[in-house]
This record gives structure tokens, sequence and C-alpha cells, in this order.
């Protein structure tokens, strides 16, 4: 398997646990996504004020910020109004579900295309640093892996069941 197949596999099972075969045993961001009910999309964690659905537009803003500078044109910015469709507080769940996979798939599409000499060349970030192609793609990986786990955590909260599944 070449570098930016492996990537791209890291890429998809951080966002969906689809990178190649699918298990049980995903902690993916979808996957975690799916374990809410609308019911609890905007509702804020005891003391908190960040709901799922807050988590879920930035993680999908951000990838669609890193996407357009690593891969377009880098004209985007944080207040624009065509990065998000929705005010926060207003974003139907299933839609910005979807909408978050469609920016997931267009960062992959554009990952995909790499080949592995690509992973060590210089590219923008969002915030006009030069980081190595392989960098940005890592910290996207991460970030899924953070917000999985922190919408994790905020269901556990608001539903007061913080038990594992084979506990």
């Amino acid at each position: 398997m070449t570098a930016v197949k492996e990537l791209v596999y890291l890429l998809n099972e951080a966002f969906s646990g689809k990178g190649i075969e699918e298990t049980n045993e995903s902690q993916s961001l979808l996957v975690n996504l799916a374990s809410v009910d609308e019911g609890l999309w905007r509702t804020p964690p005891p003391g908190g004020i960040r709901t799922v659905e807050s988590i879920a537009l930035h993680v999908g803003t951000c990838k669609l910020m890193y996407d357009e500078y690593a891969f377009g044109p880098g004209k985007l910015t944080w207040d624009d109004p065509h990065l998000q469709p929705w005010p926060e507080g207003k974003a139907p769940m299933s839609k910005a579900i979807s909408w978050l996979e469609t920016a997931h798939r267009r960062l992959v599409e554009h990952v995909a295309a790499l080949n592995d000499e690509d992973l060590g060349s210089m590219r923008p970030a969002n915030w006009g640093e030069l980081k190595e192609t392989r960098w940005l793609i890592s910290v996207l990986i991460q970030h899924d892996a953070y917000h999985a786990g922190e919408i994790n955590h905020t269901r556990s909260l608001l539903t007061a069941n913080d038990t594992w599944k084979w506990g």
C-alpha cells in the first residue's frame, strides 16, 4: 500500500470507520454522531456551551478550510457566509451530517489524487503558514478522532450513561 492510500484509509477510519473493512469496533466521528439522537443535537452538557451540533459544524468548516487552502485557491475566510450553510443552532441534524460527509469526501478526493512524493511538499494552512502536506493530513485525522471523543463524552453527560458497551 502506498503512503497516500494509507492516509486515505486513516482519514476514512477516523471519520466514518469505513477505511477498507467495516467492523463493529469503530470509534469514528460518524459512529459517535450516530449515538446522539435529535433531542440531544442542540443540548449543551451541564455546565458547558458546546453542543454536538456546534462540534459537527466546527469539524465540517475545518475540513473545508484545510481543503480550500491546501488544495484550492485559499480564498475562504472563517466568516465567509458560504463556508457553513446554517447559523449555529439552526442546522438540521441529518442535513448537517450529509454536509459533513460531503466536505469529508471532497477532502479525501484531493488527498487520494496525491502521490507519495507530494506528502513532503509544503502547502498553505488556513492561517497562512506553510506546512508539509502529510502534517496537514495528520492534523485532520487527529481532529476527527478528538471530536469523536468529545461527542461521545457530551452524549454520555447528557444521557447519564457513561458505560462501555462491554462493561
